[in-house]
């Protein structure tokens, strides 16, 4: 039973909710139930048909609407009384400033991708409001509080990267499934249907310059007068024959390997068996392109069977026909889409067929749709339990209860008969460049590396800063803003492109530079050391940033998704909570503040290619504005969670 004291706090808040996904819907809900008077959602997401089986405000008449106006509305019904705001928008916009965030008593979080949930950290620091996280994955899910100068930020522990793979990996030497969907979606997808512009590389390239892209540059273009079959046949026998033929050519690539076994369409579907493939009539009636099946025409119906060979060829086929002749309009803007269904299965047979010819085992459409869409298929349930937590944790923050914060673990099996399992934050981190303004130190060649570099692989992708202002000294020497004057944007742009040490204020060995984010209200030092030589394949950004941790890259076992499609919460410590010596927990008293210990060891992943400039060419499994890797227990000695009595 609610307290006096806790329902005039819950009464007199102003919450803010980011996202209103599939954590948003319960979490709107439940504090709308709960007796919150005053609630502000935020999101920039429009529904969509992949939503409805869990973000239960949503019908299938909302898709495409606003989720946060949708949800708005949907709640109202059942509670008219209460004061709801919905912002149609992204969080990062000029608008989401740190006055702002001022408003509010307590800021919650159901955000989908890191770089978000970073900015909002930010704001919330800056504007010195408490912040409550969340995320589930599957069965787990997490609930963690933040409050400046009680316990840590979101960015005091490493966050992991999205898994990379060297593009030699994805064109030649394939050895995973996930390997085999990256090549579907991401190159052959992508040459077929997407904007042909843009650079792919799709070919096998050998030692014989007769295989070269150049010869074969127009391979994939339709020829004059050619129906769909020929085509679709032809496209097969060049990626998954011809190609695999050139690959061989190198004999030093196989001297470790297995060889892959070229797969020709006349092998596994004659030409007396193309009369059978597909009934386009069955898709005659489809009015939605996204609903346009080659399973519909091919008669296949459940979405978990493995194909066999055959079938994954006359999917491949009668999918490539259906996009010319039914979707012939969309072809050069394509973009891979998890809910295109055709898309789902072109990618998904392509992806078998590539995997039988390198001896990977095949996978369901429904599996390989996890994979290339990054889904860890959504639990209700846990977006529920993980809701009604946040609001548990919110209520102790508007009573300032800080004694009794948890981070609150869901498990998806019990470990000592418990299915939920709090403890206690950690402190800040000491060596946090966020919230405890730690210097960094650069190791780089100024006289080889630009301003360019330094802006897009540290400032940007590191630091997570969106609009950066740098400055040596006194000096600014770059900035981005939309009241910069034309004159400015060129003299910014100008320095972009020269090395540091040739900057109008030289960056060179000792230099401390101020790198500030106005919008975020963050600013950090890095001081500058000279380094000449680097490992192309260890250090392939040519610079090594120090002070500021990051987890390794992950890659989770290919038969499983590696990603989530909920908004997964992403921290060192998520699960499981045991050690791995003997799977038991540290007991320590309650209320005993515990002190963040020391992580630190990056890996990176090997390349064997570059690009023009240099760097490392990799493909990235994942899209990383809305989808996240989720790190289970790396470097699980030092991160032991211990449990609350």
């Amino acid at each position: 039973m609610a307290s006096e004291q806790q329902l005039q706090a819950v009464k007199n808040a102003k919450v803010l909710m980011v996202g209103a996904g599939g954590i948003g819907c319960e979490l709107l809900k439940t504090l709308a139930l709960s007796g919150f008077q005053d609630i502000h959602i935020i999101d920039m997401d429009t529904i969509e048909v992949s939503n409805l089986n869990r973000q239960f405000l949503f019908r299938q008449s909302h898709v495409g609407q606003s989720k946060a106006k949708v949800a708005r509305e949907a709640v109202l019904r059942f509670k008219p009384h209460i004061n709801i705001t919905a912002h149609h928008a992204n969080v990062k916009n000029p608008e989401f400033s740190v006055e702002f965030f001022k408003k509010f008593n307590v800021v919650l979080n159901g955000l989908d991708n890191l770089d978000a949930r970073r900015h909002v950290n930010r704001l919330c620091l800056a504007a010195e409001v408490p912040i409550v996280e969340s995320g589930t994955t599957g069965f787990l899910g997490q609930v963690t509080v933040h409050v400046k100068g009680k316990t840590e930020c979101y960015e005091c522990q490493p966050k992991p990267t999205p898994k990379t793979y060297p593009v030699c990996t994805i064109t030649s030497t394939p050895s995973k499934f996930v390997h085999c969907i990256v090549w579907a979606k991401d190159l052959l997808f992508a040459k077929l249907f997407g904007d042909k512009n843009l650079e792919n590389d799709l070919y096998v390239r050998s030692n014989d310059s007769s295989n070269s892209s150049e010869i074969v540059g127009d391979i994939f273009e339709r020829r004059e007068g050619e129906d769909s079959e020929k085509y679709g046949r032809r496209i097969y026998d060049h990626v998954f024959g011809h190609n695999i033929e050139a690959a061989l050519a190198n004999e030093d690539t196989w001297k470790n390997r297995n060889r892959p076994k070229p797969i020709y369409i006349d092998d596994v579907l004659p030409d007396k068996l193309v009369q059978q493939n597909g009934n386009l009539e069955k898709n005659s009636t489809v009015d939605d392109t996204l609903s346009v099946s080659a399973m519909t025409s091919l008669g296949l119906r459940n979405p978990q069977d493995v194909w066999s060979l055959v079938e994954n060829t006359k999917v491949f086929l009668e999918s490539l026909k259906l996009f010319l002749g039914k979707r012939g309009k969309e072809i050069g803007n394509l973009i891979f889409d998890k809910d295109d269904q055709l898309a789902v299965e072109f990618v998904t047979a392509a992806a078998n067929i590539r995997a039988a010819s390198f001896g990977i085992p095949m996978h369901s459409l429904f599996e390989a749709k996890g994979i290339a869409g990054n889904i860890i298929h959504a639990v209700a349930t846990t977006n529920a339990v993980v809701a009604g937590l946040i609001v548990i944790e919110a209520t102790k923050v508007l009573l300032n209860d800080v004694k009794n914060y948890r981070m609150t673990y869901c498990l998806e099996h019990p470990s000592r008969k418990m299915l939920l399992m709090p403890v206690e934050p950690f402190e800040p981190n000491k060596s946090c460049f966020v919230c405890s303004k730690t210097p960094l130190y650069l190791e780089v060649n100024t006289y080889h590396t630009k301003l360019r570099d330094f802006v897009e692989k540290i400032v940007k992708a590191k630091l997570g800063m969106n609009l950066p202002l740098i400055m040596n000294g006194s000096a600014l020497i770059y900035e981005v803003g939309d009241d910069l004057d034309e004159a400015m944007v060129a003299n910014y742009e100008a320095n972009l492109e020269k090395v540091l040490a040739d900057l109008p204020s030289p960056v060179t060995s000792g230099t401390r530079l101020t790198v500030e984010d106005l919008q975020q209200e963050l600013s950090c030092e890095i001081s500058i050391k000279q380094r000449e030589d680097f490992d192309e394949e260890k250090e392939p950004d040519g610079m090594l940033l120090s002070g500021w941790i990051q987890a390794p890259q992950v890659e989770k076992d290919d038969e499983k998704p590696v990603v989530q499609g909920e908004s997964t919460l992403v921290v060192s410590q998520l699960v499981p909570l045991e050690s791995e010596g003997n799977g038991e927990i540290e007991i320590i008293p309650s209320g005993t503040k515990r002190k963040l210990s020391q992580t630190s060891s990056a890996s990176t992943s090997n390349s064997c290619g570059t690009d023009g400039n240099g760097a490392d060419k990799k493909l990235q499994v994942i899209d990383d504005d809305d989808e996240i890797v989720v790190l289970n227990d790396w470097n699980s000695e030092t991160n032991k969670k211990k449990k609350v009595l």
